[in-house]
């Protein structure tokens, strides 16, 4: 079975994502495989020509967006690590195989998991591995256009041009507007500007909820839904599950409650609660513009006692 290349792009900026990009490319390799090198020596115009035929034409293709607030809460490791198990996510709902993943670098962030006993690690890979050189051009490309957009979100602050990493023009950009929802708040000079403070996630995320969640990905599946993330969380809102069936995206808030006395899942779903969806959406589809065409839909799943998914349906 096939190779699955892992890199990251973003680890150094002040604002924007984390992306991890996978790939695993045809047995027989096609003549543009012998273009792909490490993203960085590569020139603009021609790191986006290969990474769009990377996505058309690679066996299967990953990416895993981590925000700067996830970012920001986790710390560096584990924002990579989550970064990576979401790119491994899309790869492995694509239902394709692979025998061995090898990571660029010397930190495995599958370790612990089901994919620890077939992945490599390997410093300088996005040099020697084709599949890793795929990884880092398609990560690379999406967070490059992602700060290009951003800066027309946010002008004055260059992001189009540095991308988000720390510039003089960027400090001083910063000095005079002050931060953005983009920047990271444990970077410096961010931090000291903001006077962030770090509360991990694991403080928000309990056993019961992990639970819930499994169930309810569990019935999506067998309803013949794809999973493509889960936990997207940023500074405005969270979503718990996304996934896709069709030509519609989904994103389900999951509420766990051990008896329907008060209204179930859907008693939960307050108005305000509903916009922090809506702003939750546009935010993952703006991270990954390749569900862009899909029809988006939120929707609830109400995991009662037992954790037994009582009920999933849309609400808008």
């Amino acid at each position: 079975m096939a190779i699955l290349g892992i890199d990251e792009v973003g680890r150094g900026p002040l604002a924007g994502p984390l992306v991890v990009g996978a790939v695993i490319l045809p047995e027989e390799l096609p003549d543009w495989v012998e273009e792909l090198k490490d993203s960085k020596k590569l020139t603009f115009k021609k790191r986006a020509k290969l990474s769009e035929v990377i996505l058309n034409e690679a066996v299967a293709t990953g990416l895993g967006f981590v925000s700067p607030f996830e970012l920001d809460e986790l710390g560096m490791v584990a924002a990579l690590k989550l970064a990576t198990r979401r790119a491994i996510e899309e790869i492995q709902g694509s239902s394709t195989k692979c025998s061995k993943i090898i990571i660029d670098g010397n930190i495995n962030f599958l370790a612990g998991t089901k994919l620890e006993s077939i992945t490599t690690t390997l410093i300088k890979g996005d040099a020697l591995i084709k599949e890793i050189s795929a990884a880092s051009i398609i990560a690379k490309v999406t967070r490059d256009n992602y700060m290009i957009e951003l800066g027309e979100t946010y002008p004055g602050y260059g992001f189009e041009k540095h991308m988000g990493y720390g510039t003089k023009a960027h400090i001083d950009a910063i000095n005079q507007l002050g931060l953005t929802p983009e920047h990271r708040l444990s970077f410096e000079p961010c931090k000291s500007i903001s006077g962030f403070k770090r509360e991990t996630m694991a403080k928000n995320t309990t056993a019961v909820g992990n639970r819930g969640e499994e169930v309810v990905v569990e019935y999506l599946r067998n309803n013949g839904h794809r999973i493509v993330g889960r936990n997207f969380k940023t500074k405005y809102a969270e979503i718990d599950v996304i996934s896709v069936k069709d030509d519609k995206i989904y994103f389900t808030e999951v509420k766990y409650r051990k008896n329907a006395d008060f209204g179930g899942g859907l008693a939960a779903i307050t108005p305000a609660k509903l916009e922090k969806m809506r702003i939750g959406a546009e935010i993952y589809l703006k991270y990954y513009p390749k569900f862009k065409g899909l029809q988006p839909l939120l929707a609830v799943s109400d995991v009662q006692e037992n954790y037994v998914v009582k009920d999933w349906f849309v609400i808008h």
